[in-house]
C-alpha cells in the first residue's frame, strides 16, 4: 500500500477518537461517525475494529465510563444524574446498569470507595489503544529551557501502590477545597521521585502539589510544606492524556539529554498540570514537564 495513502486512511481514523473525546454527551451513532472519518456507515463499523482492535461501540462505552468515573471521583459537586447525562446516557438507570456491568461497582458505591485496581484493569485495553494511535510528536524544537522560579507548596505525598494513587488525589482535593487552594487559584505540581515501572508499588513515591505562600499548619490530611527551587529546567509541554506520559519522559531522558550536552540538577523531575481531564478532553490535557538542569 502506499504509504501517504496508508497515513491517509490512519489519520481519518484517529479524527473519529479525537471527535469521540469532545462530543461523549452527543448521540455517537455509527452514521456520524463514519461521516467524521468521510467512510461508508455500511462499513465503518469494521473498518475500525479492525484498525484499533476493539468495536466503536464499546469504545465509545469505555470513553464515557472513564469520564463518568472521573467525575464521580474527583467532582463530588456534581449529581450522579448529572454526570449520567453529561457522559451521554439517557438517565441515571441505564447509566447505573452499564457502569455496575463494566466497573463491577455501583456509581455510588465507586463514588464512596473506589476499587482502583479492577478500574485499572478494566481501562487497559483503551489505555493501550490510546498509547499507539494517539501519541503526541516529541522533538527537539519542543523542548525549552527556562529559569523556574523557587516556588512553595503543599504538599500530600503519595506512598505506595501507584493504582492506589486515585485515593491520594481524593485526599488532597478535599484538603485544597477546604482550604480554598482550587486549580483555578494554585498552580498544581506533581514531584515524580520514582519510575513506576522499576519501583516496586510498596516503595513507591509521588508528591501531590499546590503552590501557595501560606504557612502549612499541622492537620488531619498529613499535608506539608515543602519549597520546589528556583533553577534551570527543561521543559516539554505534553498534549494528550497521561497514558503518554511515560514516552514523553522517555524522550526527554533518553534522546533529548544526551543531545544537549545539559547535566541533571540534584532535584526529581517534576510537572505542572495546566489543563486537566476529564474538565477538558482526554487528547486536550497539558502537562508542562520539568527536567531540572545544572
Amino acid at each position: 500500500m502506499n504509504s501517504v495513502a496508508a497515513e491517509n486512511y490512519r489519520s481519518r481514523l484517529r479524527k473519529v477518537l479525537a471527535y469521540i473525546d469532545v462530543n461523549l454527551d452527543s448521540d455517537l451513532t455509527v452514521e456520524r461517525l463514519s461521516e467524521v472519518a468521510a467512510f461508508s456507515k455500511f462499513h465503518f463499523h469494521r473498518q475500525f475494529s479492525e484498525h484499533f482492535g476493539i468495536g466503536v461501540y464499546k469504545f465509545v462505552q469505555l470513553s464515557r465510563l472513564k469520564r463518568a468515573s472521573y467525575l464521580l471521583a474527583y467532582r463530588d459537586d456534581q449529581s450522579i444524574t448529572d454526570i449520567a447525562l453529561g457522559c451521554g446516557y439517557e438517565g441515571p438507570e441505564a447509566f447505573a446498569r452499564a457502569f455496575r456491568k463494566n466497573i463491577g461497582q455501583s456509581p455510588s458505591e465507586f463514588r464512596k470507595k473506589p476499587l482502583w485496581n479492577e478500574w485499572h484493569t478494566m481501562y487497559q485495553p483503551l489505555n493501550e489503544l490510546r498509547s499507539k494511535h494517539m501519541k503526541p510528536e516529541n522533538g527537539l524544537d519542543n523542548v525549552k529551557i527556562i529559569n523556574f522560579l523557587e516556588t512553595r507548596v503543599a504538599v500530600f505525598g503519595h506512598r505506595g501502590d501507584p493504582q492506589l494513587l486515585g485515593d491520594s488525589i481524593r485526599q488532597f482535593i478535599a484538603w485544597r477545597k477546604q482550604n480554598k487552594l482550587p486549580p483555578s487559584v494554585s498552580a498544581t505540581f506533581n514531584i515524580v521521585y520514582d519510575d513506576p515501572v522499576d519501583t516496586q508499588p510498596d516503595a513507591y513515591r509521588f508528591d501531590l502539589c499546590a503552590a501557595t505562600d501560606r504557612e502549612i499548619t499541622p492537620n488531619e490530611f498529613g499535608v506539608v510544606g515543602k519549597v520546589i527551587p528556583a533553577g534551570r529546567c527543561a521543559v516539554l509541554r505534553h498534549i494528550g492524556s497521561d497514558d503518554h506520559l511515560a514516552a514523553a519522559v522517555t524522550y526527554l531522558y533518553g534522546e533529548w539529554l544526551p543531545q544537549s550536552g545539559e547535566e541533571m540538577r540534584d532535584f526529581p523531575l517534576f510537572l505542572q498540570r495546566v489543563k486537566f481531564f476529564p474538565d477538558v478532553a482526554e487528547h486536550e490535557v497539558i502537562v508542562d514537564i520539568f527536567l531540572p538542569l545544572k
